[in-house]
């Protein structure tokens, strides 16, 4: 059993993600503003809540100390609102990590698709027509990712999606990569949203890419 914080709880990844944990029998702190808004009751296993600022170095700090992982859901696709949070909230947990030293937890973020490669010197953010908020929004994990990149005492994962990733089933089923954009069996780059949260979940438990981004999508 691991004790496993989770920023941006309330979000679409972040409760999946303490879902999954929970349910796995890991012992999960939401970690949220308000926490009168996050219902722990509704998730199975060990849940519990406290407030939490992930721009704030000392709350990332306190929500650090004594766990085994700390979860960065922040961002992971909760529309345009979360942008300015991307890449200063990737600052803020590195810094909240450092002042714990040698006892810090690892960190495991929630990435973006857009920096992935679909050819060779072409990214997903390179293709023609996309909205402009979603390029924000790439970009802004670009950002995050390339900040992480820098960082050589911080024990750090970033976990990009499929090109979409939305709801559907659990198949505890998919396969994972490093650079390059992955499809499924049909030609597309997809996951769902529980998918995601068992591959993150499964590299908790099972660390294999620690100073990297990897990425997963459904067979």
């Amino acid at each position: 059993m691991a004790r496993i914080a989770v920023f941006g709880a309330n979000g679409t990844i972040g409760s999946a993600v303490v879902a999954e944990a929970a349910a796995r029998g890991h012992r999960v702190t939401a970690v949220v503003r308000t926490p009168s808004r996050f219902d722990a009751a509704r998730h199975p296993g060990e849940v519990s809540v406290e407030a939490g600022d992930v721009l704030d170095p000392a709350d990332v700090a306190r929500a650090a100390a004594g766990q085994d992982a700390l979860v960065s859901a922040v961002g992971g696709g909760d529309g345009p609102g979360h942008l300015a949070l991307i890449e200063p909230a990737a600052r803020s947990l590195v810094e909240g990590l450092r002042r714990l030293g040698g006892e810090a937890p690892r960190l495991v973020a929630v990435g973006g698709a857009g920096s992935l490669e679909t050819a060779p010197g072409t990214r997903v953010w390179d293709a023609p027509g996309l909205p402009e908020a979603v390029l924000q929004i790439m970009h802004a994990h670009g950002d995050a990712l390339a900040y992480y990149r820098t960082v050589a005492d911080v024990r750090w994962t970033v976990l990009s999606p499929a090109a979409r990733i939305g709801p559907g089933e659990r198949t505890g089923r998919y396969r994972t990569g490093l650079e390059q954009l992955l499809t499924d069996a049909e030609g597309e780059s997809r996951i769902s949203v529980p998918d995601y949260a068992v591959a993150l979940v499964d590299e908790i438990e099972q660390p294999e890419h620690i100073g990297e981004r990897f990425t997963c999508c459904a067979l």
